[in-house]
């Protein structure tokens, strides 16, 4: 009884609130307000509010959470020690089969920076010469990735 009567109590106060706010043309806000505010009244109605007390002074509901939470931290637990483990056995092995298939492992590489042949960096790099016919289509592309030792 208590607790709806603090329920439409709260109610009223919203609406109130809501009505000053209305009046000082912020009728978007108001409106926000009017419907937060309806909440509480709309719980008390459904009877919703008097399932919650007598859930909040069960303790056949308070084992019930307890059971739950106990469940939640299990699974979390699981999953954190999943990703800490790397996953299952086929992941792992699919990554493993995955690396080793990869195309091209050291094009990540950066390449800039000093080389690992310094007489190579020496030489004057050759400018191709512009193509002309069909076949040299792609030149300055090819010119583009020996310059990048590709």
């Amino acid at each position: 009884m208590i607790a709806e009567t603090v329920c439409s109590a709260v109610s009223v106060a919203g609406l109130g609130i809501a009505a000053v706010t209305a009046y000082r043309k912020r009728f978007l806000t108001a409106a926000r307000l009017a419907a937060y505010s309806l909440v509480p009244l709309g719980l008390v109605m459904t009877g919703a509010v008097e399932w919650v007390v007598d859930t909040a002074f069960s303790p056949t509901a308070w084992a019930g959470f307890g059971v739950l939470g106990a469940a939640w931290l299990m699974f979390m637990g699981t999953r954190a020690v999943e990703r800490r483990s790397g996953g299952t056995r086929k992941e792992r092995k699919a990554a493993k089969a995955a690396q080793r298939e990869a195309v091209a492992p050291a094009a990540s590489a950066p390449s800039l920076g000093r080389t690992a042949r310094p007489q190579q960096a020496a030489q004057p790099q050759q400018q191709p010469k512009p193509a002309s016919g069909g076949a040299d289509d792609f030149s300055d592309i090819e010119a583009i990735l020996k310059k990048h030792g590709i």
